[in-house]
């Protein structure tokens, strides 16, 4: 599960060949969710509230280069690093 962005402790990966809807995976603390990238939300799992809205806005920011790496993935392709939130 490649690492496509690392920011306040948060690490965000993305598996090749998931499942839909698009989506990516953040892990904070033994804290792990699945975010849906064109709703901007928590899907499944859990985040606390600081990391979550960070995480969120983070989506947000970069939603189109989220969504390319969603097509690279279901390529096969390598997947590009998403800078982080500054």
């Amino acid at each position: 599960m490649p690492e496509i962005s690392l920011f306040y402790g948060i690490r965000v990966t993305m598996y090749y060949d998931d499942h839909n809807p698009p989506h990516f995976h953040a892990e904070y603390n033994n804290n792990k969710a699945l975010i849906e990238i064109s709703k901007a939300r928590i899907s499944k799992g859990f985040l606390p509230s600081k990391q979550m809205k960070l995480v969120l806005a983070w989506c947000e920011i970069h939603h189109d280069e989220l969504m390319q790496n969603w097509e690279l993935a279901k390529d096969g392709k390598e997947l590009n690093n998403i800078n982080p939130l500054m």
